[in-house]
């Protein structure tokens, strides 16, 4: 089974995360796409990060009864901060006849070179590429290992959206509608 492995904070997941799920699915010749739930990616300020229980479960409720998506808590058994290249090979430990595929845009692709490991996970593994506003990905494009989708350029941050929240702006269709209901009545990003 080839699956694709969509790493992220998901703070909070959003409709641009779950088209690109989507178009990939449809698009590409993944049979099942993993929303990865790193706990603390390495690049990124801890504090700024919502409970990982708490983003996993707007994911699952984002997914909904959608059987070619899955929620995985994966890294949350694993050394933090996260590296992929350790998620990788538990991964791969853990579902040997799985072919796994790392799904990242192509602004992630333009700093894979600062990636633990990043030369190793390029010889076991393929990434598919989605392109991302102001970046052409980088050097590492024409890696034969590398495949652009050409999915919909989203716009869309997790970033704006905690922004616009704590402004008390309306962003109720920015966020799938049973992730928007939980993130709403637990109050999250308010403040």
């Amino acid at each position: 089974m080839k699956v694709g492995l969509f790493f992220g904070s998901f703070n909070p997941v959003h409709v641009g995360h779950m088209v690109l799920a989507n178009y990939m699915l449809a698009y590409t010749d993944l049979e099942r796409i993993w929303f990865i739930v790193s706990p603390h990616n390495p690049l990124k300020q801890k504090n700024s990060l919502l409970h990982e229980r708490d983003r996993l479960q707007m994911v699952t409720l984002a997914i909904g009864d959608n059987n070619k998506m899955k929620a995985s808590n994966i890294e949350f058994k694993l050394s933090q901060p996260s590296y992929t290249v350790n998620t990788l090979a538990h991964l791969k430990e853990k579902y040997p006849s799985h072919d796994f595929v790392l799904i990242m845009g192509a602004d992630n692709l333009e700093n894979f070179h600062k990636w633990k490991n990043y030369e190793e996970i390029l010889k076991q593994y393929e990434l598919y590429v989605y392109p991302r506003p102001d970046t052409n990905g980088g050097l590492l494009m024409d890696h034969k290992k590398v495949t652009l989708v050409n999915a919909p350029l989203m716009e869309l941050s997790s970033t704006e959206i905690r922004k616009a929240i704590k402004e008390k702006k309306d962003v109720r269709y920015f966020v799938p509608p049973a992730a928007w209901e939980y993130l709403k009545e637990s109050h999250f990003y308010e403040k």
